[in-house]
């Protein structure tokens, strides 16, 4: 089993603590087979709500699924204690938001959608409605009369 750490990174604009909301939110990701190398053209998620038992009783993980061209069954973990909000500071720099543990799989895509959610980096406003499958989004903090926004959304993943 390996541990791989999405890593973020973003533009932002008076906005701070970028992160994934609540428990159900759904992180879509492009899955390769390490047995065989094969990666599906569809967009796969995993949430920490779903928990899929292991074959044999050896644990459980947030998604199980046999790979199409080899048959081998896979297994991708969501360590739900590893989520981390990205900050103001973290602007322009890959940090890491989430870490997976795989069995079989190596997450080789992620795609930001629905369901990320930030505060005002100055006046606390909250804004849990973000959306970022365009790479981009924005607002307007009517409490300090300023415009907010997350640009030029990009992702690695690193081996932890």
């Amino acid at each position: 089993m390996v541990k791989f750490g999405l890593q973020f990174k973003a533009t932002l604009e008076n906005v701070t603590s970028v992160r994934p909301l609540g428990e159900d939110f759904r992180w879509f990701l492009k899955l390769k087979c390490g047995n065989c190398g094969e990666v599906p053209d569809k967009w796969q998620y995993v949430t920490l709500v779903e928990n899929v038992p292991l074959k044999g009783g050896r644990g459980s993980a947030s998604m199980v699924q046999k790979c199409k061209l080899c048959a081998r069954e896979n297994s991708i973990d969501i360590l739900g204690d590893t989520i981390t909000p990205y900050n103001a500071e973290d602007s322009e720099r890959f940090k890491t938001m989430v870490q997976f543990e795989c069995r079989g799989l190596e997450p080789v895509d992620f795609q930001p959608q629905a369901g990320f959610a930030a505060q005002g980096a100055e006046s606390g406003t909250q804004f849990p409605e973000i959306n970022l499958q365009e790479k981009d989004w924005t607002d307007y903090d009517e409490k300090v009369s300023e415009s907010v926004g997350i640009y030029e959304v990009t992702h690695q993943f690193k081996k932890c």
